[in-house]
C-alpha cells in the first residue's frame, strides 16, 4: 500500500452485523492501523438503533445513524415520525438512514418502500441531519420521489453504494447530493461504474465499504471490514489520476460538510 498520511473516513458501515460484531473492536483497530480515521455505523432496522448507537457511544471515532432500510419497510408500516425524530436527536446520531427503494429483491410492498422514504426525507429536511439513501432498480421512483421533495424544501442527502446509471448519477448531482462510492467500483466488471466515478466532482465523493458485504478487490470472497476502505480509495485515486492523500482528504472533508453534526460529537 502506498503511504497514507490523509485522514480517510469509512462513511457507510455496519458494526452490528454478523461478520463484524463477532470481533468488532479487532476490526475498528485493524482499520485504524491501515489508516481510517472514522467511521458511519448504519442502521436498517428499529431494533438495532440501541446496539449502533452504543458503539457510537463507546468509541470516540465512530458515529451513528438511525432509519429503516427499504427491505425491512414492512416490519415498520406503522412507525411513525415522532420514533425517528427522537431518535434522531442523540448526540453520537449524525444522519437519517439507510432508507430508499429496492425494487430489486422487491423484499417490501414499493408502495410502503415508497411512504417511509418520504418519511425520512420529511424527518432530513426537519433536522438537517442528511439522508443516506440506498437504491436500486428503482431509478425513476428514486429521482421523482427526490425532485418532489426537494420542491417542498431543500434536505441534504448521499446516495451511498452508488451503482445506479451514469444518468441518474449525473441527476442527483444536478440536485446537489453527495455520492459514495463501495468496493463495487473495483471489480473489473463495473467498467461504466468506474468511467463515472472520474466525473463525480471532488466535492461530492465519499468512499465506504458497506462492510460486512461487497469486499473490494483484492479481498473479493471474503467479509469486507472497514480497513478495506483504504482499498477502494486507492483505486478510486488511480482512476482519477489524483494521489490518494488528495482523495482521502477531500473526501473527509466532504464527511464533515454533509455529516456537519459530526464536528460537535
Amino acid at each position: 500500500m502506498s503511504e497514507l498520511s490523509a485522514p480517510l473516513i469509512d462513511s457507510h458501515c455496519h458494526l452490528v452485523y454478523e461478520g463484524l460484531v463477532e470481533d468488532q473492536a479487532g476490526a475498528l483497530d485493524r482499520a485504524r492501523a491501515a489508516g481510517v480515521t472514522g467511521f458511519l455505523n448504519i442502521s436498517t432496522r428499529e431494533r438495532e438503533w440501541r446496539d449502533v448507537v452504543a458503539v457510537a457511544e463507546r468509541e470516540g471515532d465512530v458515529w451513528a445513524t438511525v432509519g429503516i432500510h427499504p427491505h425491512e419497510v414492512d416490519h415498520h408500516a406503522d412507525l411513525g415520525e415522532d420514533i425517528l425524530r427522537h431518535a434522531s436527536q442523540h448526540d453520537r446520531v449524525i444522519g437519517i438512514g439507510e432508507s430508499g427503494l429496492d425494487y430489486y429483491y422487491d423484499k417490501s410492498d414499493r408502495a410502503v418502500q415508497r411512504d417511509l422514504f418520504r418519511m425520512h426525507i420529511g424527518i432530513a429536511r426537519e433536522t438537517g441531519l442528511p439522508i443516506v439513501i440506498h437504491t436500486r432498480d428503482a431509478e425513476d421512483d428514486t429521482l421523482e420521489i427526490l425532485r418532489e421533495e426537494k420542491g417542498k424544501g431543500d434536505f441534504p442527502a448521499l446516495i451511498h453504494c452508488f451503482t445506479a446509471s451514469p444518468e441518474f448519477g449525473r441527476a442527483v448531482l444536478e440536485m446537489g447530493l453527495t455520492i459514495s462510492l463501495s468496493g463495487i467500483v473495483t471489480f473489473k466488471n463495473a467498467r461504466e461504474l468506474q468511467e463515472f466515478a472520474k466525473e463525480i466532482p471532488a466535492d461530492k465523493m465519499l468512499v465506504e465499504t458497506d462492510s460486512p458485504f461487497l469486499a473490494p478487490v483484492p479481498h473479493r470472497g471474503k467479509t469486507c471490514e472497514p480497513a478495506y476502505v483504504r482499498n477502494t480509495a486507492e483505486f478510486v485515486a488511480e482512476l482519477r489520476g489524483e494521489d490518494v492523500n488528495t482523495l482521502a482528504q477531500f473526501t473527509t472533508d466532504n464527511f464533515f460538510a454533509l455529516f456537519n453534526k459530526a464536528k460537535a460529537s
